[in-house]
């Protein structure tokens, strides 16, 4: 597979789909990095994938049952939690930009280090996500997070903010009406509103922070969503490759206004993205189907990585937000 930049990764888009070859693509979150190939044409001991039950997961390998399963596999799970010291120092970043005007809302991320006796590929085979990649020696990302669907000339955003561990007493009441995760949700949906104005018409919100259940390895998560569509534009729906690098990087993962906190991001953050915040997806027959690639594992040289994160307003309570991270640090199997 062959890692192209921003403008040849447009161009092998458009061109796939000016020729009406179903494709795959990946692109990493400041869009210097992105794998675009033909589906007939992915080598399954390099790649897999399974969005939305389109898989090309061999049939040996989708028949086995689940490790997880099995009375004498017990799954090991380690990481080291973030850096108290470090996240101060970046919440500190984004709290005082916040509080100069300078963004209302901004995604803020870190790596751990992670332990487990699941190499990527069993962490593929064995998640039940809605989005699932994996690519040999480099990752897995197991999304719940759709980035964009577009079916029959409509165009779909569902930006997923708002999270809570599920087993506390009233946990879906809470969440609807924390004060904090209600202003940051309403951010996101204007933005993403915002967005999706740029390459369709007559966009509006189809439903608004609906609840959504998760179960993980450490239980369940309760998350909350809202759905977005308008009627993509016909120069976009022919020209893929340019529709979604117009939408990247997603607004969830960065915040608003989008420009100023990417900004705010790379001066909080202490390391490199890459593909972590991305988005994977297919093109095919004029339809998408995409995810934003959260819920992620990277491997640099033999040792696992963590990626997660969350949305911080000026109302945000830096110890609930480090608490949200580390329970973001899972693998939905069973």
């Amino acid at each position: 597979m062959k890692i192209l930049n921003e403008e040849e990764a447009i161009e092998k888009m458009n061109a796939l789909a000016s020729d009406g070859k179903a494709f795959i693509f990946v692109i990493s979150y400041d869009k210097t990095q992105a794998i675009v190939e033909d589906l007939n044409e992915i080598d399954t001991e390099e790649m897999l994938y399974c969005f939305n039950g389109v898989t090309n997961v061999p049939s040996q390998d989708d028949t086995i049952p689940s490790r997880c399963l099995r009375d004498s596999f017990k799954m090991k799970w380690l990481f080291d939690k973030p850096s108290r010291k470090e996240y101060h120092r970046s919440f500190s970043i984004v709290q005082n930009a916040e509080k100069a005007g300078n963004s209302y809302l901004v995604n803020l991320t870190c790596k751990v280090p992670l332990t487990t006796n699941m190499s990527i590929r069993d962490i593929f085979l064995n998640t039940s996500a809605r989005y699932r990649l994996w690519i040999k020696d480099k990752l897995v990302c197991f999304s719940p997070e759709i980035f964009i669907r577009l079916n029959n000339g409509v165009i779909s955003s569902y930006p997923m903010k708002g999270t809570i561990d599920a087993t506390i007493p009233h946990a879906e009441q809470q969440l609807l009406t924390d004060k904090k995760e209600k202003a940051e949700h309403a951010t996101i949906v204007d933005l993403i509103r915002n967005d999706l104005s740029m390459v369709a018409d007559h966009v509006r919100v189809k439903r608004y922070r609906y609840v959504e259940k998760i179960d993980t390895h450490k239980g369940s998560i309760l998350q909350t969503s809202s759905e977005i569509s308008g009627r993509v534009q016909a120069y976009y729906a022919s020209h893929p490759g340019k529709l979604i690098m117009k939408l990247l990087p997603a607004g969830s993962i960065t915040g608003a206004p989008k420009p100023k906190t990417i900004s705010i991001i790379k001066d909080a953050e202490n390391y490199d993205r890459e593909f972590y915040t991305g988005c994977m997806g297919i093109w095919n027959s004029g339809n998408i189907d995409s995810a934003v690639m959260i819920r992620f594992v990277d491997s640099t040289n033999g040792q696992l990585f963590y990626k997660a994160g969350g949305g911080i307003t000026a109302m945000s309570n830096e110890e609930s937000e480090y608490n949200e991270v580390i329970e973001k640090i899972y693998v939905p199997v069973c």
